[in-house]
């Protein structure tokens, strides 16, 4: 499974991003035109209160963990949720649990 979410987490790097850097060439780089055009119609904006939901469940899963396991690396997920997206984030979370498990065991 470690070697899937690694996958996943690059496909979930690359393939975002690839739209966003076309979406950021064409239009500059300005983060205010983006925001925009999460909202410009009812599906979009649902999709993007479907993916705020999910980022910061993840991320408070993620301040559980480091709370509990007092393991420094779980909060390399918050970036990568916010920063790339929850294609990232999660997939990322998901390999360290796997190897976190890997350890216990």
């Amino acid at each position: 499974m470690r070697y899937i979410y690694l996958a996943l987490f690059f496909a979930g790097i690359y393939y975002p991003w690839r739209h966003f850097y076309a979406w950021f060439d064409q239009n500059g780089w300005d983060l205010g035109p983006m925001i925009d055009a999460w909202y410009v119609n009812e599906a979009t904006t649902g999709l993007t209160w479907d993916l705020t939901i999910s980022a910061i469940s993840l991320c408070v899963w993620v301040v559980v963990e480091f709370v509990t396991r007092r393991e420094w690396w779980w909060l390399l997920v918050i970036p990568a949720t916010f920063g790339i997206g929850v294609s990232a984030g999660l997939p990322l979370a998901l390999l360290f649990l796997t190897l976190q498990r890997a350890r216990t065991a």
